[in-house]
């Protein structure tokens, strides 16, 4: 998401911040760039205009006029105007209420409620250890009821049942006085899709809303449809008091003019971002992290707390101590990497979330692709336990055998083979030397109660940027 509006956003900002002062002539050559970027990225014109407009007043003030670095001042208020933005901070679902919280979902027809459903009630039940219930009003769609119980079973979570030749009302009403009866924390209703134009569906859901009174009411669009997206979510709006926004797709959507758009249009937070098509995919919007992406200064803290939720602990420790006693980095430990790196969104993932590699995520994506993972892994796959845990086993006959079985050459074998033996070598000199250790401490401390890389929370500014005032 944002690789071109951050492309065309870097290197505008770069050509200023090399200049030793700010001038009006400078800045309105800064300024047409930027504003050609965002409406490139399919952010809608009034939020352009507005962006634009706020930028140039406070660049043009004497604080940064006369700043040591004026051109690293500049780069600072387009963060915080784009965090501004987005909303400033995430907001939470508000669940301090007496059980059941009820959340209501709303959206178009093909946006991925259904599944949004899903994946929120894992978000809920996984990171905040809630007990939480589904039920589907969807009475249009026959298969949207059997979708919605597939995909709690999946998730585990539980499904209220539900009839389609039922009033949607009477669902829900049922499904809340279960959701008492089993002491639920939270019960998310999942809706028919609809338009806006739709004034008999639009009618229904108003009338819902009225009966159920839910604690959150979300708004789920398609984050591809750009501007369209904050236009619809403003005409939901208007019809439905939303309390927020989540973004579908997100992944898919290389220009981010949704996200840039939903909050001033509509005056309402996007809570949460679909960043694939599996049920884990859900992540809490962070205006002041997406801004801090979108400008190249990487995601630090969403890297340290995805790395805290997916990797396994025990897996490294155990790592760790095999080095430390003088072990070498065989192909079981290659293999583990392999599918922990996977499971935090591969090379181009981890490349994205750290400051000034943004760029490079798509370069990795391309040199690193998925598909020469599995390559690879499936060259280890085609080893015996023996020759994993010992590779200078690997000889001739066996190298033909091991490469016949994942049906690849054996040149792609001694790439294998050479890579493990360099990575070996490579953790052996950081467990010596307590590389490891001093990594995990120097991570520590940048996050010691603030922001990454020690800065106070709410914003990374690049190296030589005054902090947040």
């Amino acid at each position: 998401m944002f690789e071109s509006l951050s492309e065309r956003l870097g290197q505008s900002l770069r050509n200023l911040t090399g200049q030793g002062r700010l001038t009006e002539d400078n800045i309105k050559d800064s300024l047409r760039e930027v504003r050609m970027a965002l409406l490139e990225a399919d952010v809608a014109l009034p939020v352009v205009k507005e962006f634009v407009d706020q930028v140039k007043t406070k660049a043009l003030g004497q604080e940064v006029l006369a700043s040591i670095n004026p051109g690293q001042a500049f780069v600072k208020i387009v963060y915080d105007e784009l965090t501004a933005v987005m909303g400033a901070a995430n907001e939470d679902l508000k669940l301090n209420v007496v059980p059941p919280a009820i959340i209501l979902m709303a959206g178009l027809q093909g946006a991925g409620k259904t599944t949004t459903v899903a994946k929120l009630a894992r978000f809920l039940k996984e990171r905040q250890k809630k007990k939480v219930l589904v039920v589907s009003a969807d009475v249009y769609r026959p298969a949207a009821i059997k979708q919605l119980e597939t995909l709690a079973k999946d998730v585990g979570v539980g499904f209220v049942p539900s009839d389609a030749a039922r009033k949607p009302v009477d669902i829900v009403n049922d499904a809340i006085g279960e959701a008492r009866r089993q002491v639920a924390d939270v019960l998310i209703v999942d809706t028919a899709g609809r338009l806006a134009i739709d004034e008999e569906m639009m009618a229904e859901i108003r009338a819902l809303h009225a009966a159920i009174k839910p604690h959150e009411t979300l708004f789920v669009v398609d984050a591809m449809t750009g501007q369209d997206a904050a236009n619809t979510a403003r005409a939901f709006n208007e019809a439905l008091p939303l309390t927020g926004v989540i973004l579908t797709k997100a992944d898919g959507d290389a220009r981010g003019g949704a996200a840039l758009s939903v909050r001033q249009l509509t005056g309402k937070p996007i809570k949460f971002l679909g960043m694939g098509e599996k049920t884990e995919a859900l992540e809490p919007f962070h205006p002041d992290r997406v801004a801090q992406r979108i400008l190249g200064m990487g995601d630090i803290l969403s890297l340290v707390e995805e790395a805290e939720r997916k990797l396994d602990k025990a897996k490294a420790e155990k790592l760790a101590k095999k080095l430390k006693k003088g072990k070498g980095f065989d192909f079981e430990d290659m293999l583990d990497q392999f599918q922990q790196m996977r499971s935090m969104g591969g090379m181009a993932g981890l490349l994205d979330k750290l400051p000034g590699m943004g760029q490079m995520a798509k370069a990795a994506q391309d040199a690193v692709h998925d598909k020469s993972i599995k390559r690879m892994e499936a060259l280890i796959q085609s080893m015996t336990p023996e020759e994993r845990r010992d590779p200078d086993l690997i000889s001739g006959r066996r190298k033909m055998r091991i490469a016949k079985g994942a049906g690849q050459e054996i040149q792609d074998l001694n790439r294998l083979l050479k890579q493990q033996k360099m990575m070996s070598k490579m953790m052996k000199q950081m467990a010596s030397k307590g590389g490891m250790q001093k990594m995990a401490r120097a991570l520590g401390g940048a996050l010691g109660g603030k922001g990454p890389g020690g800065m106070p929370p709410g914003g990374l500014p690049p190296p030589g940027m005054p902090p947040r005032r």
